[in-house]
């Protein structure tokens, strides 16, 4: 989705309209003397970008030792042995 920049004077101008187009799921970018300086979006939009934490479950699950092995047998029974005969 391209995200609509508008600058500062015409904002003020058509804030209304803006608005409502912002509420329904359009956001838009206005700028003052061509530098983006807000974001406006409606207030239900879903956060994106939201920072993912590496390690956060450290210490609450455990990974088996034989992890990358697991459902071998099965596979091999599946789509037979990965050695070429």
């Amino acid at each position: 989705m391209l995200t609509e920049t508008i600058n500062i004077h015409e904002a003020k101008t058509h804030l209304s309209k803006l608005v409502d187009q912002a509420a329904k799921g359009e956001p838009f970018i206005i700028a003052k003397a061509g530098k983006p300086l807000v974001k406006v979006v409606c207030l239900n939009t879903p956060v994106s970008g939201k920072v993912r934490r590496l390690g956060f479950m450290a210490g609450q699950i455990s990974v088996p030792d034989d992890f990358d092995r697991m459902g071998s047998d099965e596979i091999e029974h599946l789509f037979g042995s990965s050695s070429s005969e």
